[in-house]
């Protein structure tokens, strides 16, 4: 694909960053937050027909979506100027969901989460090597509390249950994910949710052809479309229209709320009561990423 005459710079984290952008993330992020309270409602074996069923849900929601937004001709164009920044990053989507729901299957729900907070920090580190993008000190601090704080979130919970396999496929879901955000931020002159559609079909794609089979019960199939079109799909559309406004370090620090919002929700709705160390935790990163987002905005007003 050829390169554009002007392709728009991804801002340092010391410039502007859009409200709008971080509204979006913050939504995506929330929306997100939803997934382990309705896996719980779930009682399904096989790994794969979760994530054919969440894919295809997914799939179908994003297309609605786009025919609504943009009509036929306007979804045909964007599936078509998506390139291969778009095949990247529905890729790298793919990879993410699929591994998230196969990783649940080798090690912790904890080793999962401590190991994803590190994506505010992968993704710093490859705007930094790679795309020069300078990362302010404030920034640093935040992304070190985040991590710190789920660290104390989890730290009840990890133990030598896990395995190596989920632990790696942990590791892989932070990597595409931070390389999502970075490839998002940088051709934010492409629209990205052709391209998280793309992805969605290639996971329901795989896991079709790895699934053991398809059925699920009818209360089942109901949790699945909530899992598959609002926890994913929407998530997926929140976030490459914000992460396209912000810089890719923010994107990714934003998306940790997360982490301290699920507890949260299967705490409501399931009654599992969180224990204190998730409550510290979870006040950790919250505190972190308030202060941080107070800080930052504060800024930009000051900002001739």
């Amino acid at each position: 694909m050829s390169q554009p005459a002007a392709l728009p710079q991804a801002p340092s984290m010391g410039q502007q960053s859009s409200p709008q952008g971080i509204i979006l993330v913050l939504g995506s992020a929330i929306a997100w937050s939803f997934g382990g309270a309705l896996a719980r409602f779930l009682d399904i074996t096989d790994s794969w027909t979760v994530v054919f069923w969440r894919s295809l849900f997914a799939a179908l929601f994003l297309i609605g979506f786009m025919l609504l937004r943009d009509g036929p001709r306007g979804t045909v164009r964007l599936f078509r100027g998506m390139g291969l920044p778009g095949i990247a990053v529905g890729l790298c989507f793919a990879t993410a969901s699929t591994s998230f729901i196969l990783a649940l299957a080798y090690t912790t729900v904890a080793n999962v989460m401590l190991i994803q907070a590190g994506v505010p920090l992968i993704a710093a580190l490859i705007g930094w090597l790679v795309f020069r993008e300078r990362i302010s000190m404030l920034t640093w601090i935040a992304i070190a509390a985040v991590i710190g704080g789920v660290a104390i979130m989890v730290s009840d919970s990890l133990s030598g249950g896990g395995s190596w396999i989920g632990d790696a496929l942990a590791v892989l879901i932070a990597f595409v994910f931070a390389l999502a955000t970075i490839i998002t931020r940088r051709y934010a002159h492409v629209r990205m949710t052709p391209a998280t559609c793309f992805g969605t079909i290639v996971a329901g794609g795989l896991a079709a052809a790895m699934a053991s089979g398809f059925a699920v019960t009818l209360p089942e199939l109901g949790v699945l479309v909530a899992f598959g079109a609002l926890n994913f799909g929407l998530g997926l559309a929140l976030f490459v229209t914000g992460a396209r406004l912000i810089p890719s370090a923010l994107a990714a620090l934003l998306g940790t709320a997360e982490t301290v919002l699920a507890p949260l929700w299967v705490a409501l709705i399931h009654g599992e009561i969180p224990s204190v160390n998730t409550v510290i935790g979870g006040t950790v990163v919250l505190v972190a990423l308030l202060s941080y987002l107070t800080v930052e905005l504060w800024r930009q007003r000051r900002a001739p």
